[in-house]
C-alpha cells in the first residue's frame, strides 16, 4: 500500500490544512468527543471544532486548549463550514442524541463529507429511510462487528464469518466507504476498492480506540486526501500506533489516548518505509 501522506507546505495556515468538525459526545461519554477531536489534531487538521452539550464541551475544554467548542445552536452553521464532519462518537441514543441526528441529517449537504461512528452507527440503523432519502455520495461507516450487524439486519456471528464480504454489503447498502473494523480491518468501497488491514494488535482492544481512528480519518480527509485513501491510512497508522505503543506499554496497558500519543511514531515510521 502506497499512499501518499498529505503534503505540508512552508507557506500555509490553520486553513491551509482544513477543518474537522465532531458532533460527538454526550453527558456521560465526553471521553469519545476528546479522542476523536485530538486525534484529528494530532495526525495534521487545521482546526478541529467540537460541537456538543454544555457538559461534554466543558470536560473537553478542561482536558485541552487546542480544540474549539461550538454549542449545538450552530449546528448548521458549523456543518456548512466544516470539510469533513465526524457524528456519533460517544453520542448516546437517547433523545438528545437522536434530536442531534435528526438536526443534522436535515441541514448536511449530501455531498458534504462524513464520517458516521458508534452511536450514530446505531442511530442510522432505525432511521435507514431518512438516511436513504438523503443521498449521500462522500459517506464513511465504521462499524465494528456488532454495528455493521444492526446496518444489515444480520446476526454478530455470520459478520464474523465473513468480514470481507459483509464489509461489501455495508458499501454496497449505504453508497458509502465500509470501515469493518476487526483485527485485521477491512476497508472497501462499493466500486470494489478493497483493503485488509495487518497492522495493530490486542493491546488496542481498549474503550475508546475507534473514536482515535474516527478522527485521524477526518484529519487526513481535511488536509485533501479521498475518502477511501484516508480510511485505508488512518486504519494503517492507527494500527501502527498501537503497534509502537504496546512495544513500549506492553499489551496490558495501553489506553486509547496513548494512541494519540504515538500518532508521530506511526507517522515517521510509514514515511520511512514509503
Amino acid at each position: 500500500m502506497d499512499f501518499n501522506l498529505p503534503r505540508r507546505v512552508e507557506e500555509s495556515n490553520k486553513s491551509t490544512y482544513g477543518r474537522v468538525l465532531n458532533i460527538c459526545g454526550s453527558d456521560y461519554m465526553s471521553g469519545a468527543a476528546y479522542l476523536s477531536s485530538v486525534a484529528a489534531l494530532k495526525i495534521g487538521c487545521g482546526y478541529s471544532i467540537l460541537c456538543s452539550t454544555d457538559r461534554v464541551i466543558d470536560s473537553v475544554a478542561a482536558k485541552t486548549g487546542c480544540v474549539v467548542f461550538s454549542p449545538l445552536e450552530r449546528l448548521a452553521e458549523q456543518i456548512e463550514l466544516a470539510d469533513v464532519v465526524v457524528l456519533g462518537c460517544g453520542l448516546s441514543t437517547g433523545f438528545v442524541a437522536t434530536d442531534i441526528f435528526e438536526r443534522f441529517m436535515k441541514c448536511v449537504s449530501p455531498d458534504k463529507k462524513v464520517i458516521i461512528d458508534a452511536d450514530g452507527i446505531n442511530i442510522l440503523s432505525k432511521n435507514y429511510e431518512l438516511f436513504k432519502e438523503k443521498g449521500f455520495t462522500n459517506l464513511i461507516l465504521t462499524p465494528h462487528p456488532k454495528e455493521a450487524s444492526r446496518l444489515l439486519g444480520v446476526e454478530t456471528e455470520s459478520i464474523l464469518s465473513d468480514t470481507k464480504a459483509y464489509a461489501m454489503r455495508v458499501a454496497e447498502r449505504y453508497n458509502c466507504v465500509a470501515v469493518l473494523k476487526t483485527h485485521n480491518t477491512t476497508v472497501c468501497t462499493n466500486d470494489g476498492r478493497l483493503y485488509t488491514n495487518t497492522t495493530g494488535n490486542n493491546a488496542m482492544a481498549k474503550a475508546g480506540s475507534g473514536d482515535v481512528l474516527s478522527g485521524m480519518i477526518a484529519g487526513l480527509i481535511s488536509q485533501g486526501i479521498g475518502t477511501y485513501e484516508a480510511s485505508v491510512l488512518g486504519v494503517l497508522l492507527h494500527g501502527l500506533s498501537g503497534d509502537i505503543a504496546k512495544e513500549q506499554l506492553t499489551e496490558y496497558s495501553v489506553m486509547a489516548d496513548d494512541l494519540i500519543r504515538y500518532i508521530p511514531e506511526a507517522i515517521k515510521h510509514y514515511s520511512k518505509s514509503n
